[in-house]
């Protein structure tokens, strides 16, 4: 039998994809849909085959769709009442939410384990931004490479700053690391914040402009020598085989992950 998922954010440009996803995969079945901006009863969905039960409210869904899995692409402030909802119903959560505190995640972490339900926070679901996450972890093992800095770009619409993945990636450096990096301190600033935001000794620096989608670089400095990591998302596709990965495993794992790179082996 399929998994029936319901998606939070189902409004918004990832939650788009991920239907699209859910039509597409024999696996998985779109069984309803969430978001605040929610002005009919039904959505469309994305392959024309028909409409799933659509409404603001996070409860009504569950109890009237009795999903497997909630998928939640939302915002922040939406996400933690939406995932403690989810728990509650015994729901299993996926969630690719942006700019959740280490508190948040914590909270979910014990509603999920609370329970007893599967729950996967993911700060990002591509391949290729787990992979460079763990390549600079390995370069951070090595002492020659003692200062690094991270340059996020996004789109100006991204709501929150650095992202979800930049500071992933500072954590998990830090950590591989075992004690900060060397960063540079200005005798004189001209000009405040130029130097970035600093976690563990690097540097990190947002731009937001339109053109962008999502984009890292991380770039470490070494005696006559430099060594930059580049991850570039030219499509939100690129994040789908990673959700559809996640939804499998919570619906049949138990248990809190965070980070995809739990369920690669990484």
């Amino acid at each position: 039998m399929p998994i029936k998922v319901v998606v939070h954010g189902a409004g918004g440009k990832m939650g788009q994809e991920v239907l699209k996803a859910l039509c597409r995969d024999p696996e998985t079945k779109a069984v309803g849909a969430v978001d605040i901006q929610a002005k009919r009863e039904t959505m469309a969905l994305p392959d024309g085959s028909g409409s799933i039960p659509y409404s603001a409210s996070v409860d009504s869904i569950l109890e009237r769709c009795q999903p497997q899995v909630m998928v939640d692409f939302s915002v922040a402030e939406a996400c933690l009442p939406a995932v403690k909802a989810a728990t509650q119903h015994r729901v299993n959560v996926v969630i690719g939410t942006t700019g959740l505190t280490p508190k948040n995640v914590e909270d979910i972490k014990g509603w999920v384990l609370a329970q007893g339900v599967g729950g996967l926070v993911a700060p990002n679901f591509a391949l290729g931004a787990v992979m460079m996450i763990h390549l600079a972890k390995i370069v951070s093992k090595f002492e020659d490479f003692k200062a690094a800095e991270i340059l996020e770009m996004h789109h100006d619409e991204k709501l929150d700053a650095p992202s979800g993945t930049a500071l992933a990636t500072a954590q998990a450096m830090s950590a591989a690391r075992g004690r900060p990096f060397q960063r540079n301190k200005p005798q004189k600033v001209s000009l405040d914040s130029t130097r970035g935001g600093e976690m563990g000794g690097i540097s990190i620096h947002s731009l937001r402009l339109p053109g962008l989608l999502a984009h890292q670089e991380v770039v470490f400095g070494a005696l006559g020598q430099s060594l930059s990591i580049r991850h570039d998302t030219i499509s939100r596709e690129c994040f789908i085989p990673g959700v559809m990965m996640a939804i499998r495993e919570v619906a049949k794992r138990p248990g809190f992950v965070y980070g995809l790179d739990q369920l690669l082996g990484l």
